[in-house]
C-alpha cells in the first residue's frame, strides 16, 4: 500500500514536469512563429514600391535642376541681348561720329570757298550794275548808296519774303524785319501778287496758302501787323521755304523777286541748295530766270566774331543772289 502510493507521487510528479516542459516549448514556438512574421523578408513588390518612391523624388530634383537651368538660361539670353544692344549703339555712334567728322571737313571746305569773305560780311554792300541805276530811276524813293535795300533790281510783278523765325531771329532781330520788310514794301509801289512764308515753308495767311496775296495798302498793313506776333517752328535754314515758294510759284510767264531774312544756315551742303535752286528756277527762252533771289543778312552772330552758321548762310545767300539775278545785302546792326 505505501509502496503503490509512492509510485503514485513519483508519477505525478512527473506528469507536472513533462507539462512545464511541453508548455513553455509551445510557448517558444509561439514566440518563434511571431518574430518569424514579423521580420518576414519583404516581396519583389515592396522592392518595386521603394524605387517607384525613389524615381519620383529624383524626378522632381532633376525637374526643379531644369528650372533653375532655365533660369540661368533667360538671364544669359538677357545678358547677350544686352551685349549687343550696347554693341548696337557703339556701332552707331561710331557712325555718327564718322558723319560729324565728314561734316566738319565739308564745313572746312566750304570756309575755304569763301575766304573772299571778310570778317565784316554784315557791311558788304552789293555794287549797282547799269541796268539797276536805270531801274533805281523809276522807283519814287530815291536811292542811297548806303540805304541797306539798295541795288536791289524792283522789276518784279510778285514778291515773296522767306523769314527765318528761329528764337535767335524772334529775341534779337524781330523789329528789325519788320522795319526792313517795310522798306521793301515801299520799294514797290505797286505788285500783282504777295506772299509770306518763313524759312520751313509756313505761310502767315494760311487761307492764302499755295495762292498769292492780292496788292493793297490794307492788305499790307494786315501783313506787317501779322508778322509782329509771328512764331511758327523754325529749323534756322532757309533752305525749305526757298524751295516751297519756287515749285509753288514758280511760272515762266510772271518775274518774281524772292526776299530772304535770316541769320544762318545751320545744315546742310551748300551745293547741294545751289543745284536744287538751279533746278527748279530754270532759263526760260529768252535765257532769263523768272525768279530773283534777294537776301537780307542780319548780324545776329557777329558777336565778338561771325559764327560758322553765320558765315555759310552768306556763303549761301551770296552765291543765289549771283545765280538767280538777285543782291545780297548785309545789315551792319540791328
Amino acid at each position: 500500500m505505501h509502496q503503490l502510493s509512492r509510485r503514485r507521487s513519483a508519477t505525478d510528479v512527473f506528469s507536472l514536469a513533462f507539462l512545464d516542459v511541453v508548455s513553455c516549448g509551445f510557448g517558444a514556438i509561439i514566440i518563434l512563429l511571431i518574430i518569424s512574421q514579423t521580420s518576414e523578408p519583404r516581396g519583389p513588390e515592396d522592392r518595386i514600391a521603394d524605387f517607384s518612391t525613389e524615381i519620383t523624388r529624383t524626378q522632381r530634383e532633376l525637374d526643379a535642376i531644369r528650372d533653375e537651368i532655365g533660369e540661368l538660361r533667360q538671364l544669359v539670353d538677357g545678358e547677350q541681348r544686352e551685349t549687343f544692344t550696347l554693341r548696337e549703339e557703339k556701332q552707331t555712334l561710331q557712325q555718327r561720329f564718322a558723319h560729324t567728322e565728314d561734316a566738319i571737313d565739308d564745313t572746312a571746305l566750304e570756309l575755304t570757298a569763301t575766304t573772299r569773305l571778310s570778317q565784316n560780311l554784315a557791311m558788304v554792300k552789293q555794287s549797282l550794275s547799269e541796268e539797276m541805276r536805270r531801274l533805281q530811276a523809276v522807283v519814287e524813293q530815291p536811292w542811297v548808296e548806303e540805304s541797306p535795300i539798295g541795288g536791289i533790281p524792283v522789276d518784279s510783278e510778285y514778291i515773296i519774303f522767306i523769314i527765318d523765325t528761329s528764337g535767335s531771329m524772334q529775341s534779337r532781330a524781330w523789329p528789325a524785319v519788320q522795319q526792313k520788310m517795310d522798306e521793301v514794301l515801299a520799294i514797290y509801289p505797286r505788285v500783282k501778287g504777295i506772299q509770306v512764308l518763313n524759312d520751313m515753308g509756313r505761310y502767315l495767311f494760311s487761307q492764302y496758302e499755295g495762292r498769292w496775296i492780292p496788292d493793297s495798302p490794307a492788305r499790307r498793313k494786315a501783313i506787317l501787323k501779322r508778322l509782329a506776333g509771328w512764331r511758327p517752328f523754325s529749323n534756322s535754314s532757309p533752305v525749305e521755304g526757298i524751295t516751297a515758294a519756287i515749285k509753288t510759284f514758280y511760272r515762266p510767264d510772271r518775274t518774281i523777286s524772292l526776299y530772304v531774312f535770316g541769320d544762318d544756315f545751320s545744315s546742310g551742303s551748300i551745293q547741294e541748295v545751289v543745284e536744287t535752286v538751279e533746278r527748279l528756277n530754270s532759263l526760260t527762252d529768252d535765257g532769263r530766270k523768272r525768279v530773283r533771289v534777294h537776301t537780307v543778312g542780319f548780324p545776329v552772330h557777329f558777336s565778338p566774331e561771325p559764327s560758322p552758321n553765320a558765315v555759310r548762310f552768306a556763303a549761301l545767300m551770296r552765291r543765289l543772289a549771283e545765280d538767280n539775278n538777285g543782291s545780297f545785302v548785309g545789315l551792319s546792326d540791328l
